[in-house]
């Protein structure tokens, strides 16, 4: 008896060890997200604070007013946003898919470790070397700026982050999917584009998201490649403003009013990411939960 009561009091100081320690890394986990959401909250009240007077229609509708004089607004800024993240996303979304299916199905060849090391690499090199790559293959060889170019430099930076993506979550659908598809008689590749894709879709459509909205923010890949323009534009072969350039452009200004509408742009490049980030957390929650 004495043994067995021995070996329940020592089970029970295990347990109340495991309990403690366990509350505690819960509240080390706490403490760790209070610290990671402060400066975020810090930030989102001091661009309300600092932008939200300027936000107003012709903030949206009207063109930059000449330099010195107050008012105008950021259209073309906002048209030429979109241009190039849309065609940066139509450059280099169908690519990187596909290189993301065949690291995913040939992950063992050498030519799928040879692309994987390079798109790890892709993934580390600072955008203003890959502006300055695309402004001596692109920009150099039509002889000006242009949304091309921007867009180029955009997919460029976009395409391994979205090939990594969609290999990681092919490799989270359930093995049996496979299995049972290819017991029917399906070939591989139709089991591929049939069944594996469909299920992870959400969890690329995720990467896709994310990535546009990384993009979205670039400044210094656009500076050697869309370098900006006052006017609406969309010719692919002309130069395009877009927010983050026009944000370090009017920071950089000794103007007041132009500083107000910098933090105004801010915000709604912030609500922009954030509305991207929402509908990547909304296409997680679709019915196939490939993510």
């Amino acid at each position: 008896m004495s043994v067995r009561a021995g070996g329940m009091a020592h089970a029970g100081r295990y347990a109340r060890r495991r309990r403690l320690l366990s509350s505690f890394m819960l509240a080390l986990t706490g403490v760790a997200s209070v610290i990671v959401l402060v400066p975020l909250l810090l930030i989102f009240y001091y661009l309300i604070s600092a932008g939200a007077g300027a936000l107003n229609l012709d903030f949206f509708i009207r063109l930059p007013a000449p330099v010195g004089e107050t008012g105008g607004g950021m259209a073309n800024a906002f048209l030429g946003t979109v241009l190039l993240v849309a065609l940066a996303g139509a450059i280099g979304v169908p690519g990187a898919i596909a290189a993301g299916v065949f690291l995913a199905e040939e992950r063992h060849s050498r030519l799928a470790r040879l692309v994987r090391f390079v798109a790890d690499v892709m993934n580390g090199i600072p955008s203003v070397v890959v502006g300055i790559f695309v402004w001596a293959w692109i920009v150099v060889w039509m002889g000006r700026f242009s949304l091309l170019a921007g867009s180029v430099a955009l997919a460029v930076i976009l395409i391994p982050m979205v090939a990594r993506t969609t290999e990681e979550m092919i490799h989270l659908v359930p093995r049996e999917l496979r299995e049972g598809a290819r017991a029917l008689g399906f070939t591989r590749w139709r089991t591929t584009f049939g069944i594996i894709l469909p299920a992870a879709r959400a969890g690329i459509l995720t990467g896709v998201l994310v990535a546009l909205a990384r993009i979205a923010g670039e400044t210094a890949a656009l500076l050697f490649t869309a370098f900006g323009n006052p006017f609406l534009e969309w010719r692919l072969n002309e130069p395009v403003a877009s927010l983050p350039l026009l944000i370090y452009q009017y920071a950089i200004s000794p103007y007041d009013d132009w500083h107000r509408q910098a933090w105004a742009a801010s915000l709604v490049l912030i609500g922009f990411v954030l509305v991207l980030s929402l509908a990547a957390r909304f296409a997680v929650k679709s019915p196939y939960r490939g993510g």
